[in-house]
């Protein structure tokens, strides 16, 4: 898809694959990594203050969405049953007529390298585009400053997930992106976890430890490897915009509901 962060923490260091039978992997001590920051979403009412931002707008964020990015409004994102649920609605708002929500840990969290993980059950239909991802905490441009896609789901394209990275040199407005993809038959039936695991050599993406995606530093230079700085978190549910409304958007769906069961941050050792 640049406040200073308060909190950042350094680490040391294309087809289409089918997966039918994902099973959701569990939360259990790891002796090779340390858990760093996370978010269970056990409260209940509007989303964290201390660990989430909001960005807020209709302007599509130059995807030309057609939702309005609301902020501290429970009806787009609260917590409920151990959930993090992001709500796309069909309601006038601004000019606009669908809302949704778009959270950030923008100047409150960055990390990196590490492992994040999120498991998230994923909203159906025409014209949904939720997603996980990342961006450089000191985003001057893009994409010379680097985004880390860990999950992208079209409600078109029903159970295919993306994962790319967007640099300098490769980018999908230059038709160089590098990117893959895996289809998971029950997205939005289920929970799943998405994780990426980033070091200073690679970034490896994975769905329920099925790792689909690898992208490789092999150039070693800012223009194809920017990820050699603190990354803030963003988790967001799209309506419509240059990809998510490629075959329109079906208002009979709505509303539509993003589910993220958590969000954990691993320091590896």
């Amino acid at each position: 898809m640049n406040l200073k962060a308060k909190n950042i923490i350094k680490i040391g260091a294309a087809g289409i694959s089918f997966f039918f039978a994902l099973n959701c992997a569990s939360h259990k001590p790891d002796a090779h990594r340390t858990l760093i920051w996370n978010d269970e979403f056990n409260g209940k009412g509007l989303p964290d203050s201390l660990k989430w931002n909001y960005d807020t707008g209709g302007s599509g964020f130059g995807n030309e969405e057609a939702q309005f990015y609301t902020k501290n409004r429970l009806e787009n994102a609260r917590m409920e049953k151990g959930n993090l649920i992001i709500e796309a609605k069909k309601e006038n708002w601004e000019n606009n007529k669908y809302t949704s929500a778009r959270l950030l840990t923008k100047g409150k969290f960055a990390f990196q390298y590490g492992t994040i993980e999120v498991r998230a059950k994923l909203p159906k239909g025409r014209g949904t585009w939720p997603a996980i991802w990342m961006m450089s905490e000191n985003m001057k441009k893009w994409p010379d400053d680097g985004e880390l896609d860990i999950m992208e789901h079209v409600g078109y394209n029903q159970g295919f997930i993306h994962a790319s990275v967007h640099t300098k040199k490769y980018n999908h407005i230059q038709g160089t992106q590098k990117t893959d993809t895996l289809f998971v038959k029950d997205a939005s039936e289920k929970f799943h976890v998405y994780k990426a695991d980033w070091t200073p050599e690679k970034i490896d993406v994975y769905i329920d430890d099925k790792k689909f995606f690898t992208y490789e530093n092999k150039e070693k230079n800012n223009e194809a490897w920017p990820f050699d700085r603190p990354y803030f978190i963003i988790v967001n549910l799209a309506v419509g915009g240059m990809w998510g409304g490629q075959k329109g958007i079906d208002d009979s769906i709505f509303p539509q509901k993003y589910y993220i069961d958590y969000v954990r941050v691993y320091q590896n050792k």
